[in-house]
């Protein structure tokens, strides 16, 4: 029997890939496209692009679906392939994926809001999140990756969607800002009431990605490792992004800067580590030696 994503947290920690949007870009994915549609259309790319992370030292890639529910893929009028291109996802994932590496599926927000500050009822968010996790699960993922998830409410709706339509473990990331009271969601969602909710819900690993750079993100996994004994994923970003004149965007935060507050964040009670937006394989090769070194 292979050895479980469990079996290799226990055993140290554990490294994931970094952006795959940023990547996309790298390789001439337009502004304003759908990321999903390249799992279709451009499968090399997309392979390369995780063949590149495993590459570089990660144990698990993220599928190319942050954005694969049918709620977001609306806004591209692609919502009826919605199952398609995460079994694509999936599969691309897997067939790049070396022996004893993982595959997670990746599930971002809706981009909606629900009722009353939205239209959206939370059996629709539910429904779109189990269509999703049917396509990743029938697609052969490893486990599924609730993530970057800025409204506790949403991020429950997604567990229960994704349970409806697979017995895969499921991981919940949400996404926090830092405050002068502290680090909370963009709905007002405090760490201790994210990580309350979720631990009723059985969730076998929570954790924070997205938004802050690596400093804040220590800072951040020290504050949830007070609250939890559960494992913590941490992936956060290169810093804050900007837009230059020619309509590249680039990141506050440096290679050398980003690393260096790596192993604090282990420190800190981070069990698994990888990259948000702005980082890219070279981050991940720095990170996999620091982590040998632990």
């Amino acid at each position: 029997m292979n050895a479980s994503i469990f079996d290799l947290i226990r055993e140290r920690t554990v490294l994931l890939d970094g952006g795959m949007g940023t990547e996309l870009i790298s390789h001439g994915f337009p502004q304003g496209a759908c990321p999903e549609s390249w799992n279709v259309e451009k499968p090399d790319i997309v392979k390369k692009i995780h063949k590149s992370y495993f590459d570089a030292g990660s144990d698990v890639v993220l599928t190319n679906s942050f954005g694969g529910s049918k709620i977001k893929l609306s806004s591209h009028g692609l919502e009826k392939r919605c199952y398609e291109l995460n079994l694509a996802a999936a599969t691309i994932a897997n067939e790049t994926k070396p022996e004893g590496k993982f595959v997670a599926g990746s599930m971002g927000p809706t981009g909606k809001f629900l009722q009353p500050q939205g239209e959206f009822t939370e059996e629709e968010f539910e429904e779109a999140y189990a269509e999703q996790a049917k396509g990743l699960a029938e697609g052969k993922v490893d486990f599924l990756l609730i993530e970057t998830q800025y409204d506790l409410k949403e991020a429950l709706c997604a567990l229960r969607g994704s349970r409806k339509s697979s017995d895969l473990p499921i991981f919940v990331t949400m996404t926090f800002n830092l405050h002068p009271r502290g680090f909370f969601t963009l709905m007002g969602n405090s760490t201790a009431q994210c990580i309350e909710e979720l631990e009723k819900e059985d969730v076998p690993v929570l954790g924070t990605n997205c938004t802050l750079n690596s400093a804040e993100m220590a800072d951040l996994i020290k504050v949830m490792r007070e609250k939890t004994t559960l494992p913590l994923l941490a992936q956060a970003n290169a810093g804050k992004p900007s837009l230059s004149a020619e309509g590249e965007v680039s990141y506050s935060q440096g290679l050398e800067d980003y690393v260096r507050y790596i192993p604090q964040m282990i420190d800190n009670g981070a069990n698994l580590i990888g990259g948000c937006c702005g980082t890219n394989p070279g981050y991940i090769k720095k990170m996999a030696a620091l982590i040998k070194k632990t």
